[in-house]
């Protein structure tokens, strides 16, 4: 942030708390930071700044950090650190390259497949004997399907007409997807009992999926093959290391 810009919030004790100091706690924050990125959590972010600014000037004060204990917390925490360090530069050098991904995709073409997918509407009513009288209207052509829907659904769906759009195998319940697999297109299914209630399945349309491209999973590959490259990349360095610094289980 500009300095033009970096907007003073709080003086601590002769110390200066900035906008980039809320800022940067709120990054700190991850997905978190959503909930406190508004005026009533910015204003709890600093007064915790506050504290803290109060905390480190009272244990200056107090020469805590010459304490025994402390320099035990800070020697422990040195380590961890030291350590987390060690192990990003033990995977660093790890790279995926376009080739790998193309090979990986081209050797595993079932991890790619989308399957069958349906595009349905239904209407959703809470009886067998409303279910038929429905269907019975709609085959007689004293209602469309749409309008049945719009005036009896008790899906969200039944505003839109029933329409479910598109989806996938395992998307639905076991009994509503096999009423989409066993109808033709354009047809309705009869009367389909879900835990939901009763269902009147109409195909809109049914394909198979085809083959998920390259292009749309590339990134997925490349982390899945980086994950496998870096613990690879780990586990070699352990036992490198176990080499230079012998280990004995007790």
């Amino acid at each position: 942030m500009d300095n033009m810009q970096n907007k003073v919030l709080a003086v601590v004790g002769g110390k200066q708390i900035f906008e980039s100091d809320v800022e940067m706690a709120l990054m700190q924050l991850g997905q978190r930071a959503q909930n406190y990125n508004n005026p009533q959590g910015r204003a709890m972010i600093l007064e915790q700044l506050i504290a803290n600014k109060l905390f480190l000037m009272d244990a200056q004060k107090n020469l805590y950090e010459r304490e025994p204990e402390f320099k035990e917390q800070l020697a422990r925490v040195k380590e961890e650190m030291l350590t987390n360090y060690a192990v990003q530069k033990a995977v660093e050098k790890v790279k995926v390259t376009d080739d790998e991904i193309q090979k990986f995709y081209d050797e595993n073409p079932t991890q790619f497949e989308k399957g069958l997918t349906f595009n349905a509407s239904h209407i959703l009513v809470d009886s067998e004997e409303k279910a038929a009288e429905l269907a019975a209207k709609i085959n007689a052509g004293e209602i469309s399907f749409e309008d049945a829907a719009k005036e009896n659904s008790t899906c969200p769906s039944g505003k839109s007409g029933g329409a479910l759009g598109e989806f996938g195998k395992g998307q639905m319940v076991p009994e509503f997807e096999k009423a989409c697999e066993e109808l033709e297109i354009g047809a309705m299914s009869a009367p389909v009992q879900t835990q939901f209630g009763w269902h009147l399945v109409k195909l809109i349309d049914k394909a198979d999926g085809g083959v998920i491209a390259l292009a749309d999973v590339k990134d997925e590959i490349r982390q899945a093959l980086m994950g496998q490259k870096q613990q690879a990349a780990y586990q070699s360095k352990i036992n490198q290391l176990k080499i230079l610094f012998p280990v004995d289980k007790m």
